[in-house]
């Protein structure tokens, strides 16, 4: 066997990996997001989900995008009298569990032990009177001004 053939093969064999890497990633950044189950406590809302976009831009896109489906199918947000909500985006990861563990986030609605998820917050939505709507995503916090841009807010 030639030393060319076998950078043909080896060139081949890169391609392939390639091309598979390159389907899995857009696999991954391509599935719709699944809405598990959504739990209310007066004007705070939980909302289960499963394949949530990873880049704050595309969650707060997603979040511009589906506002009114979740209105329409969940009722949410239900603001306050004075107009504040909160919708807090929760990973469902592997599903529902005991409290067991000192820091989960239990659900009263549920009437089970079976009532948990572990605490992986992927985005954060409220609004308030003085601020607009806010979001708070990977670590930052963003807002929409006047203008419907969206714009980091800087806490010094």
């Amino acid at each position: 066997m030639s030393i060319r053939s076998m950078d043909m093969r080896v060139k081949l064999v890169l391609l392939v990996m390639a091309g598979v890497l390159i389907g899995y990633a857009s696999w991954l950044l391509l599935r719709p997001v699944k809405i598990v189950a959504v739990h209310e406590d007066r004007h705070f809302s939980s909302v289960l989900v499963n394949n949530f976009p990873l880049t704050t831009k595309g969650k707060i896109d997603w979040w511009l995008q589906n506002k009114e489906i979740l209105k329409e199918r969940y009722g949410i947000p239900k603001p306050a009298s004075y107009g504040n909500f909160s919708i807090t985006f929760w990973l469902f990861g592997d599903g529902y569990k005991e409290e067991g563990k000192y820091d989960r986030r239990c659900f009263n609605d549920m009437k089970t032990k079976v009532n948990c998820i572990e605490k992986d917050i992927v985005l954060n939505v409220r609004n308030s009177k003085n601020m607009g709507v806010v979001f708070f995503a990977n670590g930052g916090i963003y807002r929409i001004d006047k203008n419907g841009k969206i714009t980091k807010v800087n806490i010094d």
